[in-house]
């Protein structure tokens, strides 16, 4: 025990401790994506010259953040249908029937999501006209709903 003791002398606190199990990153900022990762491509892809560690769990951070509130619509939207499983389309109704994905998303597609249904009214016959403004009425109140 005295010679353990002597050996630790003079260092400052810095003796021998026991090597404890490696932490992720993603562990310590309290996120599920992997902020290793997104660092990693951050670095590959050459975004900038340089940038700090708090960048890549920032960028987590905000990808699990969109991912978890589209998911979280989907999955409204798929429960008032009375499904378990979530579809691209169910996805595509989320972000569009949402005001702020709609924006951010405006430019993206999401694949075999559908269209959302729109014909301009002038085009149809005055029988069509209504029995569309009905229906939009429908789809804008179920969107609304899952809101």
């Amino acid at each position: 025990i005295h010679s353990n003791l002597m050996s630790q002398k003079g260092k400052g606190g810095r003796g021998k401790h026991p090597r404890s199990d490696p932490v992720s990153h993603s562990v310590k900022a309290g996120l599920i994506f992997p902020v290793g990762r997104i660092g990693r491509y951050m670095r590959e892809r050459r975004y900038a010259d340089r940038f700090g560690k708090g960048a890549s769990i920032y960028m987590a951070a905000v990808l699990e953040y969109l991912t978890q509130e589209i998911l979280e619509l989907a999955g409204n939207m798929t429960k008032e249908e009375g499904r378990v499983r979530i579809t691209p389309k169910n996805i595509q109704y989320a972000v569009k029937g949402d005001d702020e994905l709609a924006i951010l998303l405006e430019k993206v597609h999401i694949a075999k999501g559908g269209m959302i249904p729109h014909i301009e009214p002038e085009v149809l016959s005055k029988e069509k006209r209504e029995a569309a403004a009905s229906q939009h009425f429908q789809l804008v109140k179920l969107l609304q709903e899952c809101e």
